[in-house]
């Protein structure tokens, strides 16, 4: 099993682009494209083979979480044709190990998910160009796979989530998780009363990394530094910016690090074990620990911070530090606990709990079959069915961690409303839900 310290290394969007290329590509606004259904994906297109045949993928952000998927989808019958990278190392590398044509790679991703000859955008990019990217496939018609989190903040989840229902377009958030059947199988016994009446759930992930301040040097000649930023604000070029141990936790590019970077994970499935994929916290409180503000990677380094639900539901997401193994969700109930390993393992206070028989009159949860969400992505194109992380469920576990950060930024207990998606009766935190994007780039 991956880990993302190691196979989300360097998912960037890369250019080879000119600077003046950049520049008038940059003039166009990033979803100036018609909503359209492709031919080819219905396979209507005249000589090109069905999507039940045959499924075209282009993919933005050739790093190495866009390896791991690329690979697997690969291995389900996609045909990767189509490659973005504004790292000119990592696209050579990647157009040369799945022999895609020159003319058919490029740095600006509006002209590759505006291909004809795709069916399906695969987008593993960091995490700050996740919406726009998406968007500008939705716009194009393009299926999406869309690596997770959603996006920088909840305002940009709500309008990915919004634009994804507007389509006909088949949308995966890869979470991973949701996909194998050990991880589904707690979900189903949490959801059947195996352990009673759930009173207590905690989630924790690894915590984040200290870096100390910035290094500048001199830009690489093989990267388009000013694309890799796109929306975030200008700075100037120190290399950790753009490696794997270090880029995950800077806010310019993940606001709230592994808060949300890793925590999405476990959220999603405390969301799914618990019934609320379509809901989210009514109050939370929390404190962190966050790196030096004049050190590269400013996000928060330790955490604790408590969510409650409407109904009486509580969860606590703490860093890796204060949970067993380091890195997983625990379910406690009043008739017995547990707890969900990172990857798949399960354990619990009995293991009767473990071997308990999920019958045809219990809840079932969705099943993706091979227990792989790059399989689920490939046969659902194909078939036009929901995948099994949908856009709703992505949106609302992404959230999770955005609400939690705010919480412990302003050190208070803030209410919310699930509903409208807003602060209740406290301006501050409110603004904390966007943030602006630097020019020319918007959601639109």
């Amino acid at each position: 099993m991956r880990t993302d310290t190691d196979a989300n290394a360097d998912t960037d969007i890369d250019t080879t682009l000119s600077r003046r290329s950049f520049i008038q590509a940059a003039s166009i606004a990033p979803l100036a494209l018609p909503w359209i259904v492709p031919g080819r994906a219905l396979g209507k297109e005249k000589g090109a083979p069905a999507a039940s045949e045959r499924v075209a993928i282009g993919w933005v952000g050739c790093g190495g979480r866009g390896n791991y998927d690329a690979s697997r989808l690969a291995r389900h019958g996609a045909q990767i044709v189509a490659l973005c990278d504004v790292n000119k190392k990592h696209l050579d590398s990647t157009a040369k190990r799945y022999k895609v044509a020159a003319s058919a790679c490029g740095g600006d991703f509006r002209q590759t998910v505006g291909r004809k000859d795709i069916d399906a955008v695969l987008v593993a990019t960091n995490d700050h160009w996740h919406v726009l990217v998406a968007l500008a496939a939705l716009k194009a018609g393009k299926d999406i796979y869309v690596e997770k989190p959603l996006g920088v903040t909840v305002a940009e989840g709500r309008f990915l989530a919004d634009a994804v229902k507007k389509t006909d377009r088949i949308f995966m958030h890869g979470t991973e998780q949701r996909s194998m059947a050990s991880v589904r199988r707690v979900c189903e016994l949490v959801r059947n009363g195996r352990i009673g009446k759930v009173t207590k759930v905690t989630t924790a992930c690894p915590g984040g990394v200290r870096s100390g301040p910035p290094k500048i040097t001199a830009v690489p000649d093989t990267l388009d530094f000013d694309m890799y930023t796109g929306p975030s604000p200008k700075c100037k070029f120190d290399a950790r910016r753009i490696h794997t141990r270090y880029h995950f936790h800077i806010s310019d590019y993940c606001p709230t690090g592994f808060l949300t970077g890793w925590g999405i994970h476990h959220h999603d499935i405390f969301h799914w074990a618990m019934g609320l994929d379509d809901t989210g916290p009514v109050a939370i409180e929390g404190v962190a620990d966050y790196a030096p503000k004049t050190d590269l990677c400013d996000c928060p380094v330790t955490w604790t911070i408590n969510y409650e639900y409407a109904g009486g539901v509580k969860m606590t997401f703490v860093d890796g530090k204060k949970f067993p193994r380091a890195n997983g969700i625990k379910f406690e109930g009043d008739k017995g606990w547990i707890q969900l390993h990172y990857g798949g393992a399960t354990s619990a206070s009995d293991p009767k709990i473990l071997g308990s028989k999920i019958t045809d009159s219990d809840v079932r949860l969705y099943d993706a079959g091979k227990g792989d969400d790059n399989f689920n992505f490939v046969q659902c194109v194909k078939s036009r069915k929901e995948t099994c992380s949908p856009i709703e469920a992505a949106h609302r576990s992404t959230a999770v961690g955005y609400l939690g950060e705010i919480a412990c930024r302003l050190k208070r207990k803030l209410k919310f409303d699930p509903k409208t998606e807003l602060f209740v009766g406290d301006d501050e935190a409110g603004k904390l839900l966007s943030r602006p994007m630097r020019a020319p780039w918007k959601l639109a």
